[in-house]
């Protein structure tokens, strides 16, 4: 049989490990002519959430798992996860149960029947979220789309079910600074959208604050667009053309009438306009270049402090043996 891997990202979920094992199960049943396991990545937890995955795999022996030695973030634990698959399929799926496990079903056909590379979702609502965290998710994918080569769906989720070959082509991008929704977008293949109302978390609070979904934003712009760095260039160059305009003319009135090159504080604000204008060009400068000296310092994308998958190839070993 096919073996399909589901690959589950949790950072303090104790509360929803047991509720998403079981959902999932129930969907399970509907998918017999397949093999399923489970790779549970805890990403750093400071609560039960390991412990309740290791209670989980007494039960089950297809539950694996892999504890980060501390928080490095969902990327991270997406892209161990895809690391350490090695079946035919593998899913990505929210510990939270906001990804539906009804839809895993219409996946797997949709990738054996129609012959697709991946089967992604979206939500076409945000039923429950704040309205200003709703206004700035749509501006944000709005003018993604407007800046980068790289098409990002409105309301798209990490739940994403691929092929092997899709698998591999995610893996052959081994940058520090991840943005899984852009790389999944820039490696192509064929992919199709299924759409869901959004779904309410099932237990617990979301880690995501506004802060945190703000630099994430600021993260995918820098890592899939040029375009703020040809904007800073031709604002800079606007300003000093304006600026060079307004020279000539005080030049020009001042032989003309006399007494046109007074004025300070019309002068400061002028130098405080372009000071601003240099400033933000220079952040702008200073968020590439940060990106850049955490590439070169090739560090790991994350650090395992504990796993299982070691132990059960071992296993395996001396039962061959």
């Amino acid at each position: 049989m096919d073996q399909l891997s589901i690959i589950v990202p949790c950072y303090n979920e104790e509360q929803t490990v047991e509720l998403f094992y079981t959902e999932v199960e129930k969907m399970v049943q509907y998918m017999p002519d397949i093999q399923t396991d489970y790779l549970f990545v805890d990403d750093g937890s400071t609560d039960r959430t390991l412990e309740k995955v290791k209670e989980l795999r007494v039960r089950d022996k297809r539950v694996k798992y892999i504890s980060f030695s501390r928080n490095f973030g969902k990327e991270a634990a997406m892209y161990a996860g895809l690391e350490h698959v090695s079946g035919e399929y593998a899913v990505i799926m929210d510990a939270d149960l906001q990804d539906p496990p009804m839809l895993l079903p219409e996946m797997l056909r949709i990738i054996r029947e129609e012959q697709y590379d991946s089967v992604a979702t979206r939500r076409v609502t945000r039923k429950g979220e704040p309205p200003i965290r709703s206004f700035c998710a749509r501006q944000f994918y709005h003018i993604m789309n407007k800046i980068s080569d790289v098409e990002l769906m409105d309301g798209a989720r990490d739940y994403r079910f691929m092929t092997r070959k899709y698998v591999n082509a995610v893996l052959s991008l081994k940058e520090f600074n991840r943005f899984s929704k852009g790389i999944f977008g820039w490696v192509g293949f064929r992919t199709k959208w299924l759409e869901f109302e959004n779904q309410e978390r099932s237990a617990g609070e979301t880690k995501w604050s506004f802060w945190k979904l703000v630099q994430y934003s600021l993260q995918g712009i820098v890592s899939f667009s040029e375009t703020p760095l040809y904007m800073a260039s031709v604002l800079g160059g606007g300003m000093c053309g304006v600026a060079l305009l307004a020279i000539i003319f005080i030049i020009v009135r001042q032989l003309l009438f006399g007494g046109s090159a007074f004025g300070w504080p019309s002068m400061a604000c002028i130098v405080i306009l372009i000071g601003g204008i240099q400033l933000l060009s220079i952040g702008i400068l200073g968020l590439y270049f940060s990106k850049m000296y955490l590439e070169i310092k090739h560090r790991p994308i994350y650090i395992m402090s504990e796993t299982c998958i070691d132990l059960e190839r071992k296993e395996k070993t001396d039962e061959i043996m």
